[in-house]
């Protein structure tokens, strides 16, 4: 599963960090990295960008960048 197609409120734990180059740089750089749990706060009003949680700071990227970065569906936490 990809990023870019999670629905706001799921979790999941990165996998791979796809893309090459300066990209792949820059989305590592930016915390994005194999076995860190991310959150879909919310998408905007068109669907692209979108907002994740991801160590305790918002971050916003668009759909194209998300599509690079597959996941793994966390289990949804029993209140």
């Amino acid at each position: 599963m990809k990023l870019d197609e999670l629905k706001p409120g799921q979790s999941a734990k990165i996998l791979t960090v796809g893309g090459s180059g300066a990209l792949r740089c820059r989305l590592l750089d930016m915390g994005i990295t194999p076995k860190t749990n991310v959150k879909l706060i919310k998408r905007a009003p068109m669907g692209d960008p979108i907002e994740i949680l991801i160590r305790g700071y918002e971050l916003t990227l668009r759909n194209e960048d998300a599509s690079l970065i597959t996941v793994e569906l966390l289990p949804e936490a029993v209140g």
